[in-house]
């Protein structure tokens, strides 16, 4: 049976939201080529979307390979296509130690994966998905690649140079959305401050959120992936000018250690990533700051660990995630090896999330007796679960409340907190 008369086929979808909405346009173009989507345990082929980004998404994204070609080799499947970004990254490798594979097509190739799985590709079938998120909410991709040179990461070579999407296919996207019921867009890119400036010379993502503020039906616009350096102050006046734009900002920022910033590459200073902070959260009263830090960097010394410790209690972020350094071959900083012990790095990130427990804990307890708006996500074991303005999907914390049976997900819905813990709301709906 060749590769299309298996019509039968399943796309696994591993890593980050980009990568989700990459399989969801590949699905919608399957879908168009008459292709049966199904999942993995009736496919005859399987379309694995892979992630390289650190040591255990690659090992993930191994693993899920292994098992697909175990399954070829019982005859249980016919065809196996791997994509993305380990494909981009090690497609030599995988030829070389994993050969059952009958492709390996790397990043942003999505016409090349729809022929080797013999389907046409459609132009005109730019912006349509289809969605594996809850109907209520979409990520929307405004741009590929980086251009940053941050020490520790491969995402430039996996993805490429920053490319912003032209704004008029952002906004067929989104309006097709919409128009599907979407109430939550997020919007995501490598770094999604740089929108425009490979374009025009000039950051015009304030413009593009006012553009998908028109949008009729959409509730929520959600931002992430901001990077500090070069922050635009017009992003801050549109907290201001557009109520849709959710009152939450992610803008990793990885450390705070001048010498480890330094040695990151990251262009910011301890101080200056100070003042934004301080200049954001006066800008936008209320606003929700989420971030990400890195642990275990290759010249992170104890002081510099202590100094990250002092600055997460002192600055009191509402959402934050750690990760334990990952060596990357053809990175800079494989260049200084990876001298601190895994077990070192391990133990800092439980440090650091220890802190952060006590102030999710600390605010959320404050929450008892307030009123919050909260969109519905499902209904599970009699409760409705949902989220605040706050709290973007699956990284964040969740609201739970009795379920009233008449309550669709994709609803909002004012509830009464009633009760908290370090990572979840408890309420009753008003």
């Amino acid at each position: 049976m060749s590769v299309a008369e298996a019509r039968k086929i399943s796309v696994v979808t591993l890593g980050c939201s980009k990568n989700v909405v990459d399989s969801e346009a590949l699905m919608a173009q399957l879908a168009a080529g008459r292709v049966k989507l199904v999942e993995p345990d009736e496919a005859e082929t399987i379309v694995i979307n892979t992630c390289g980004f650190i040591e255990a998404a690659k090992q993930e994204s191994i693993d899920a390979i292994v098992e697909a070609v175990e399954k070829k080799k019982r005859g249980e499947i016919a065809h196996i296509v791997v994509m993305g970004c380990l494909s981009e990254r090690f497609r030599e490798e995988l030829v070389k130690e994993i050969p059952d594979v009958d492709a390996y097509i790397g990043a942003n190739k999505i016409p090349e994966v729809l022929s080797s799985l013999g389907v046409d590709y459609r132009r005109e079938l730019l912006g349509e998905r289809r969605l594996t998120t809850p109907s209520h909410f979409a990520y929307v991709k405004i741009s590929e690649g980086c251009d940053h040179p941050c020490s520790f990461c491969a995402i430039p070579l996996m993805r490429g140079r920053h490319a912003s999407r032209p704004e008029q296919d952002v906004l067929h996207e989104a309006s097709l959305l919409a128009a599907r019921g979407v109430r939550e867009l997020i919007v995501i890119g490598q770094d999604t401050t740089a929108y425009g400036m490979d374009r025009s010379g000039t950051q015009h993502l304030a413009a593009l959120l006012g553009r998908l503020q028109e949008l009729p039906g959409v509730e929520w616009i959600r931002l992430m992936y901001a990077y500090p350096a070069q922050f635009p102050e017009d992003v801050l006046d549109a907290f201001a000018a557009f109520p849709k734009l959710a009152r939450y900002l992610d803008i990793p920022v990885q450390h705070i250690a001048d010498p480890v910033l330094r040695s990151m590459r990251r262009g910011i200073s301890s101080r200056a990533t100070r003042e934004l902070l301080t200049h954001i959260r006066e800008r936008v009263p209320g606003i929700a700051l989420r971030t990400t830090l890195i642990v275990g960097y290759p010249n992170e010394t104890e002081d510099d660990f202590r100094a990250l410790c002092d600055f997460v209690e002192e600055t009191k972020f509402h959402r934050l995630g750690v990760f334990p350094y990952s060596h990357e071959e053809g990175t800079t900083a494989a260049l200084l090896g990876d001298p601190v012990p895994q077990s070192v790095k391990e133990e800092r990130q439980a440090a650091i999330m220890e802190i952060q427990q006590r102030i999710s804990e600390e605010r959320n307890r404050s929450l008892v007796g307030s009123v919050q708006r909260v969109l519905i996500d499902r209904a599970e074991d009699g409760q409705l679960v949902g989220r605040t303005e706050w709290d973007a999907p699956e990284i964040d914390q969740e609201v739970s409340l009795p379920d009233d049976g008449r309550t669709p997900a994709g609803s909002f819905v004012p509830v009464r907190i009633t009760d908290a813990v370090e990572y979840d709301l408890f309420g009753e709906r008003v």
